[in-house]
C-alpha cells in the first residue's frame, strides 16, 4: 500500500531532487503520492521539448513491432470469411492473455525499449520529515522552565540507578539544569548563554555511558549514542561526522523540532587523539576532531533522514545544533602516566623534591587532570575549548562493586532473584559471597561489566538444574561456591505446589550442585 502523507505534519518531499518543501517551495502533487517540484518540473517540460521523437520508427517498424503485416491489418477482409473470423477472433483471445499475464504491453505509447516506472510500487518506502512549526512565535522558549528539575532533583534520581560517582553526578546535574535553562532564555535578554558541552574522563566499566543513558531517561529527551571510532573525514569509507545528528534525528521519530533539543553522547571519543610518528593520512583522528568543531558550537546542518549517506536517495533535512547538547566520553588510557608525568616535574626541585614514585599507587590520580594533560594527549585545543565542563569518573573499588551488584534499581543480584521467582525459589546471596564477587570483578579490571560475567559462571549449573525438581524452595549462594570450594545451600519446600504435580507422576530427585561438588 502506497504511504498516505498527513500535510498538516509532515513536508512533501520533491521525488527527484530529495529536497523538502520548505526549500524547494510549493510542490505538484501527482497521482501515488507522488511530489515534484517547480525546478524538476520545469526542466523536464524542457527536456521532452528538444527531444526529437519523429524519426525514431516509421510505420513498417510500427508494424512489425505489434507482430502484423500490413496484408494482416485488413480486418474487413478477415470478417468476409468464416476461416478469416475465427483466426481473428483467435488472435484476440490470445491478445487478452498476454495482457492478463502481464506481457506484450505497449510501454510510452507503442514505442519499443522505452517504458515508465510505476511509481506506485515504490511510494510507500519514501522517508518523511516532520514539518517545522512555522506558525510557532519565535519568542516562546522551546523548553518551559517550570518543567526543569532542579539539579538536587536530577542527582537524588541517577542516586537510585547509580553508585558512587558523586562529583560527576553532580557535575552533569549542574550543567544539563544550566544547558536547559539556556534553551528555555531563548533569545530574549541582551546576554546570550554559550553552550555547556561535557567531557568526561574515566576507566572502562565505570558508568559513562549508563549515566548518560540514565539522565536521557529521567529527563524524557531524545538521546543519540554514536561511536566515534567509526567517523571519518568527508570522503573517505566510514560514517560522516553528520550521522551523528542523523542518530538524533532518528530517535526523534523524525521530528527536527524536538531534535533540536536532544542529547548526543559520543563514546571512545579518546580513540580520536592524534597518531603520532605516523606518516598515513589521519583520516579517523585529527581532522574528524576539527569536522567535529561546528557541530559543537552550533551551526546548521543538512542531514539525511534514514541514512548515513548523502549519496542515498532520501530528503535532507536542516537542524541546528545550537540547542544540542553534546557529551564526549572515554577511558583515555595512559593519560594517568602524562599526569604523573607533569606532578613529578613540579615538584622534583629543590630541597622539598619529592619522590618519583609518590603517586604511583594513587587511585584516584584522573582526578588531577587539567587541559594541558589532555592537549598532550593528542586532543586539539580547539576541540579541548568547546568541551568547557571536564570530569573524570573514578574506577570502581571492593565496596562499590558490592553495592554495584545490590543497591540499584537495576541491580544484577535483583535481576537473578526475579529469574528464580518465576520458577518459585528463593535466591540469597551471603554477605561473604558478594564480597568475594566484587574481588574477583576488581582482578579482572574491566569494571562493572566483569560482574555479569563472574556471576554467569557459577550461576549456569543453578539455572540448569532448577526446573528440574520441583521441591527446591530456597538457594543460598556461599562464598565457598564462589570460590569453587564448595556448594550452594539447596533447601527444599515443605509442600509440593499444586500446579506443578501431574497425575500418577513420581517427585523426581536430582544430583544438584552441592552434592555435584561433594
Amino acid at each position: 500500500m502506497s504511504q498516505q502523507f498527513n500535510d498538516d505534519e509532515y513536508e512533501k518531499i520533491c521525488y527527484i531532487c530529495r529536497r523538502p518543501e520548505s526549500k524547494a517551495g510549493k510542490m505538484v502533487k501527482m497521482p501515488g503520492n507522488i511530489c515534484v517540484c517547480a525546478d524538476c518540473m520545469q526542466r523536464t517540460f524542457d527536456a521532452i521539448n528538444q527531444s526529437d521523437f519523429s524519426n525514431m520508427i516509421n510505420g513498417a517498424d510500427v508494424n512489425a513491432y505489434f507482430g502484423k503485416s500490413p496484408e494482416s491489418n485488413n480486418a474487413a477482409h478477415k470478417e468476409n470469411t468464416s476461416n478469416g473470423r475465427e483466426a481473428l477472433k483467435a488472435e484476440e483471445e490470445k491478445e487478452e492473455d498476454k495482457k492478463e499475464s502481464g506481457q506484450n504491453q505497449k510501454p510510452f505509447g507503442g514505442i519499443p525499449n522505452i517504458s515508465f516506472l510505476n511509481l506506485n510500487d515504490i511510494a510507500g518506502s519514501r522517508q518523511r520529515i516532520k514539518r517545522k512549526n512555522s506558525k510557532k512565535d519565535k519568542s516562546q522558549p522551546a523548553i518551559d522552565i517550570n518543567k526543569i528539575p532542579a539539579p538536587h532533583k536530577i542527582k537524588e534520581q541517577l542516586d537510585e540507578y547509580i553508585i558512587g560517582q558523586e562529583h560527576a553526578k553532580k557535575v552533569m546535574s549542574v550543567a544539563v539544569y544550566n544547558h536547559y535553562k539556556r534553551i528555555a532564555a531563548g533569545d530574549s535578554g541582551d546576554i546570550e548563554i554559550e553552550k555547556s558541552n561535557m567531557l568526561m574522563i574515566g576507566p572502562t566499566g565505570c558508568g559513562k555511558t549508563y549515566l548518560v543513558k540514565t539522565l536521557a531517561k529521567l529527563l524524557d529527551v531524545p538521546l543519540a549514542i554514536a561511536d566515534a571510532t567509526s567517523l571519518t573525514e568527508a570522503g573517505y569509507i566510514g560514517d560522516d561526522i553528520e550521522s551523528v545528528v542523523t542518530k538524533l534525528l532518528a530517535a526523534a521519530d523524525n521530528d527536527a523540532d524536538k531534535a533540536e533539543t536532544g542529547i548526543i553522547f559520543i563514546d571512545e571519543i579518546d580513540k580520536l587523539a592524534k597518531k603520532r610518528n605516523t606518516t598515513s593520512r589521519d583520516v579517523s583522528g585529527e581532522s574528524v576532531q576539527q569536522g567535529l568543531l561546528k557541530l559543537l558550537e552550533g551551526s546548521e546542518v543538512e542531514v539525511p533522514v534514514g541514512a548515513n549517506s548523502k549519496n542515498a536517495m532520501v530528503p535532507l533535512a536542516t537542524i541546528n545544533t545550537k540547542n544540542i547538547l553534546f557529551i564526549c566520553g572515554g577511558a583515555f588510557p595512559d593519560l594517568e602516566n602524562i599526569v604523573k608525568e607533569r606532578l613529578n616535574k613540579q615538584a622534583s626541585i629543590g630541597f622539598i623534591a619529592d619522590l618519583k614514585d609518590k603517586y604511583d599507587n594513587e587511585p584516584d590520580i584522573l582526578s588531577k587532570v587539567e587541559v594541558e594533560d589532555i592537549k598532550n594527549f593528542g586532543m586539539i585545543p580547539e576541540f579541548i575549548g568547546r568541551l568547557p565542563v571536564i570530569f573524570t569518573l573514578q574506577g570502581l573499588t571492593t565496596e562499590m562493586m558490592a553495592q554495584v551488584l545490590k543497591e540499584p534499581k537495576n541491580a544484577i543480584l535483583k535481576q537473578y532473584k526475579k529469574l528464580l521467582e518465576m520458577d518459585e525459589v528463593e535466591l540469597i546471596f551471603n554477605d561473604d559471597a558478594i564480597d568475594a564477587i566484587a574481588k574477583k570483578a576488581v582482578e579482572k579490571k574491566t569494571g562493572a561489566r566483569a560482574l555479569r560475567s563472574i556471576i554467569e559462571e557459577f550461576m549456569l549449573d543453578i539455572m540448569f538444574e532448577i526446573p528440574k525438581d520441583d521441591n527446591i524452595g530456597r538457594v543460598i549462594i556461599t562464598k565457598e561456591y564462589v570460590e569453587k570450594t564448595g556448594g550452594p545451600i539447596i533447601e527444599m519446600r515443605t509442600v509440593k505446589p499444586m500446579h506443578h504435580i501431574e497425575a500418577g507422576s513420581e517427585t523426581p530427585m536430582i544430583e544438584t550442585a552441592a552434592t555435584a561438588e561433594k
